[in-house]
């Protein structure tokens, strides 16, 4: 399939796993995904970067393939990870309640829509619990029909920002009541969210929290699409933002010097608010204070870089892209 083709259709999974003081582990759960039990690649599917955070002992694996293969490689690293992560013997500083966390599947194609996404993530929901026995998830944005509820939502809903979330009381969507060892994972489809963090140079929580609060889309004159956590992270405070995809075209008033990068899905518009204007927020919330910013990561690529460079690793048929990008990248 030519790439210009090819690249209509991709769709990008960035699996959310309760582990990264192994890497080695996760490495082998990002290859389930590009590789069946008997070693052969799976065709047109590439991971393109993973993002370990050792405080947090969470990684994002960023997986891309199109939307009639993308099923089968999340689940066989789903599968994987299930098998090597136990989340009894589970500790870090980032809020989690599965030992596959979060499966968030995102349309990089024009030609992929809506409906299309969400059916894709319920059958990944569907068929984590039948090849997993014992594991449980919750559904969100599309694939949480009708209602189509956010993320945050859920999860507030399921109790994922306790410290200790109380698996009884849970009621997950699809599977078993939660058991300790798997844990209760998110999976659903949404426009591309980008991960943006922010860390600010004290260990002040309350002050973290209150720059979070600000900058946070419920607050009158936060950021439209932003969703945040401060966590304390490697001796400071971070602040660890989802910037979700918004429908229509950027905020004219809002743009810290440049545009908000855009896309489109099936012609409607979408927007995400650019990592520049994140950290100039921060970055004057905390100047009040007398704090400075130390850095600025993002976890993984904005919307064009994602499609960008899945189409230059399908088209040279690089399926462990994380080990090349950063020659590539030069």
């Amino acid at each position: 399939m030519a790439a210009c083709s090819l690249g209509n259709r991709l769709v990008a999974c960035l699996l959310n796993v309760s582990e990264a003081r192994s890497k080695d582990l996760v490495e082998t759960v990002a290859k389930a995904a590009l590789f069946n039990t008997e070693g052969v690649r799976r065709e047109g599917t590439t991971v393109l970067n993973i993002f370990n955070d050792h405080d947090y002992n969470r990684s994002v694996i960023t997986i891309v393939a199109s939307i009639d293969s993308i099923r089968e490689a999340v689940l066989a690293a789903c599968e994987k990870a299930c098998g090597l992560i136990d989340m009894r013997d589970h500790s870090g500083g980032h809020p989690c309640m599965g030992a596959v966390d979060l499966i968030p599947i995102y349309p990089l194609g024009e030609e992929v829509g809506v409906e299309r996404c969400a059916e894709e993530a319920r059958a990944v929901a569907q068929g984590l619990t039948e090849r997993v026995q014992g594991t449980s998830a919750f559904l969100f944005g599309w694939a949480d029909s009708p209602l189509q509820r956010g993320l945050a939502q859920r999860r507030k809903e399921m109790g994922w920002f306790k410290k200790k979330p109380d698996m009884q009381t849970v009621g997950p969507d699809i599977g078993p009541q939660p058991q300790e060892r798997f844990g209760l994972t998110g999976v659903g489809a949404s426009p591309y969210v980008i991960n943006c963090n922010v860390t600010i140079d004290t260990q002040d929580l309350a002050l973290g929290r209150s720059i979070a609060t600000a900058i946070r889309e419920s607050t009158p004159g936060g950021l439209p699409g932003v969703q945040v956590l401060a966590l304390p992270h490697d001796g400071a405070v971070e602040i660890a933002c989802n910037v979700e995809s918004v429908k229509g075209r950027y905020p004219s008033n809002m743009t810290a010097g440049e545009p908000w990068p855009s896309f489109s899905i099936q012609g409607q518009p979408y927007c995400h608010a650019p990592a520049s204007l994140i950290t100039a927020r921060v970055a004057e919330l905390a100047g009040r204070q007398g704090i400075g910013t130390k850095n600025t990561a993002l976890v993984g690529f904005t919307p064009h870089e994602c499609r960008g460079l899945a189409e230059l690793a399908l088209s040279q048929g690089i399926a462990e892209f994380w080990k090349e990008q950063h020659r590539i990248r030069m």
